[in-house]
């Protein structure tokens, strides 16, 4: 069985032959995705530098093996957005890191796939300022609507380059969870969010490209909302901020889930530990398919930590799977 296959079948609870760390693909990124500016400037700078990403939204990087941080907001004002220039997702400056990606296309047993990072929640807070944006739902809700608006229509039209180029996946991401629930109530996600996701996940479906939705921290009272709108792979089911057993139940034979095993775990080790929990997290999440094995957040590992995940779901991924914890 191809890797591309197998990870086929994990996402359709298809009797897969193994348990893999993620669906094997080459994704396609436009100018300005990963925070980029139109004249420079990205995570990769050093320690202290400033620069505007192509929303007009001011980062600064603080920390050494960290990336920068939202410091200045384009649209912090209400009265500022009526002169608001929206990126435009048809400027070649934007579009054509994603044509050349696709031209590095290497096909085979590979994904293509397009990125959506700070697909719609995060990308406001960027351009509106948390704090701004929370008061902002509830005392100018029309403000917060036009400006999700605008995301979206942008996300849509870069939807569509990636759609001309053939992508099969989607990856999109929001963080809609803190460690101990949802970042934002049920009637906001669902008032303001979930109509908007909705226009970008119902074009994709209508192509039969898959859905992949990152958010960190606690999702299990969002779970169902991702299902009905859509999303095929979830990640990365943090171990410290859910309730990874309630998940699975939920999502079972809908949702695949991606991640899952502990960062502190994999961070503070030791190896026999790591392989443990490594086994566990693939039982108590993939033993009936549907999951991807790996960290439930991407850091700095020391290697030996990192290379007994995977070596551990090399060895002890394959279907059916044994208990780590019967005698």
């Amino acid at each position: 069985m191809t890797d591309k296959e197998n990870a086929l079948r994990i996402i359709r609870f298809n009797n897969p032959e193994r348990i893999v760390g993620g669906l094997p693909a080459h994704c396609l990124a436009y100018h300005g995705c990963n925070h980029e500016g139109y004249l420079g400037g990205g995570h990769h700078l050093p320690v202290g530098s400033t620069w505007v990403d192509i929303w007009g939204t001011t980062w600064h990087r603080e920390h050494e093996g960290v990336m920068g941080f939202p410091r200045g907001h384009p649209l912090a004002e209400v009265a500022a957005l009526k002169n608001y220039v929206w990126p435009n997702p048809d400027d070649e400056r934007i579009s054509n890191a994603l044509y050349e990606g696709r031209r590095q296309f290497p096909g085979g047993d590979l994904f293509l796939a397009g990125f959506h990072r700070d697909t719609l929640w995060e990308k406001a807070y960027m351009l509106v300022g948390m704090e701004n944006m929370m008061i902002y739902f509830h005392t100018e809700p029309d403000f917060v609507r036009e400006v999700l608006r605008g995301i979206m229509d942008f996300q849509l039209a870069i939807a569509r380059h990636y759609l001309s180029c053939g992508i099969e996946v989607a990856m999109c991401s929001d963080d809609l969870g803190t460690q101990r629930g949802p970042l934002l109530g049920p009637r906001i996600l669902r008032e303001f969010l979930v109509p908007e996701y909705r226009r970008l996940f119902d074009l994709y479906r209508s192509k039969n490209v898959l859905i992949s939705f990152h958010s960190c921290g606690c999702v299990e009272e969002i779970v169902g909302d991702l299902m009905e709108l859509g999303v095929n792979v979830l990640n990365p089911v943090q171990a410290t901020a859910n309730d990874q057993v309630k998940v699975r139940r939920l999502t079972q034979g809908r949702m695949a889930l991606q991640g899952g095993v502990s960062t502190a775990t994999i961070m503070d080790g030791p190896v026999e530990r790591i392989v443990l929990e490594t086994r566990r997290a693939m039982w108590r999440l993939g033993r009936e398919g549907g999951y991807f094995c790996g960290p439930d957040q991407d850091l700095p590992f020391p290697q030996a930590h990192l290379d007994a995940v995977h070596q551990t779901i090399e060895a002890q991924g394959r279907y059916p799977l044994n208990d780590p914890d019967a005698s």
